[in-house]
């Protein structure tokens, strides 16, 4: 569905010169400064993945996205979609294509919600038919009902990004790219926004790529995950390789029935006591050198087991690793 080879994106901004006459001097001689955003970056993404493409701030994602969807040339590389060059042929692409940036809006701000609707579907060239039948399936999914006639600037923020989500997807397309959908928004709002991708994924087949700072969104919602880092390529794979691959250790609490022996060995077992507070002990492991159960069994020898308690990295740690 979406495959990019080596692409790059540069931008040059103006130096302004400084002393006297510097205004004439940039008349007849300008100096530029190039950045780089985007730096030979490859990967491809077939149909029905739901793919995380995060990284910090400046990183490069939006940009990324801006070249996926045509609205930027790469400076150098190849984007096609669906086998078609979206600045190239971008009416055709663009047809394909649902789009939800979180801090804008694709709504008509004075409008009802109902007429952006009609809009849309008209820019699209929508039959009726299909319209009705979109919108009737997306109330479904987003309750929409509750505020097709209010004026989108009056709507909550909640409320307009389920809004967005059904604009993007009213010409059913096959892709959907969504930057920070969920930025903003309360507990509620959230996991309803969650469930609603969930179920376009799994249930409608729809391919979506997802850039957010919510790691919650990716543990929950995503596959794969991309890390770009200074325009870089950093990672692509699974979740669980990615904790593999950066080594931070799990955290296991166990609790004894009776209380300890004062000298516990490990017998060099490649795990270590990181806390002791009377009949519970705390433990850190790398799960890829010793599994639970093995740990487990070697601290049963110091006595009869009560209760165990198991925690994993947060993803949060993981990326600031790779960060």
């Amino acid at each position: 569905m979406i495959e990019v080879k080596h692409i790059s994106k540069r931008f040059r901004t103006p130096l302004v010169p400084e002393g006297r006459f510097a205004g004439v001097r940039a008349l007849f001689s300008r100096k530029y400064k190039e950045k780089v955003a985007v730096d030979d970056i490859s990967f491809c993404i077939g149909q029905g993945e739901f793919v995380g493409y995060i990284g910090p701030n400046g990183a490069g994602k939006s940009t990324t996205i801006k070249m996926l969807t045509g609205i930027l040339h790469p400076s150098t590389g190849e984007v096609a979609i669906g086998g078609r060059s979206p600045h190239r042929d971008r009416r055709h692409v663009v047809r394909g294509l649902g789009v939800v940036f979180g801090q804008r809006t694709q709504l008509w701000w004075d409008l009802p919600t109902r007429d952006s609707y009609d809009i849309l579907a008209a820019m699209y060239k929508l039959r009726e038919r299909d319209k009705a039948r979109k919108l009737a399936e997306m109330n479904d999914l987003l309750g929409l009902g509750e505020f097709m006639d209010t004026p989108v600037r009056k709507l909550s923020l909640g409320q307009r990004m389920r809004a967005d989500l059904a604009a993007a997807l009213l010409h059913d397309p096959a892709i959907l790219f969504l930057d920070e959908p969920t930025i903003g928004l309360d507990v509620i709002a959230k996991k309803n926004i969650r469930g609603f991708l969930k179920t376009i994924n799994r249930e409608l087949g729809k391919t979506i790529l997802l850039t957010t700072h919510d790691m919650d969104d990716i543990e929950e919602l995503c596959q794969r995950v991309m890390v770009i880092n200074h325009g870089r390529l950093a990672y692509d794979g699974s979740i669980p390789d990615l904790r593999s691959r950066i080594g931070l250790p799990t955290v296991i609490r166990v609790s004894f029935r009776e209380p300890l022996p004062e000298r516990l060995e490990t017998d060099g077992a490649p795990f270590s006591i990181a806390g002791r507070n009377g009949l519970e002990l705390t433990l850190q492991c790398n799960r890829q050198d010793i599994p639970a159960m093995d740990v487990l069994r070697h601290v049963s020898q110091w006595g009869e087991i009560a209760d165990v308690h198991m925690e994993e990295p947060a993803f949060e740690e993981i990326i600031h690793k790779v960060y």
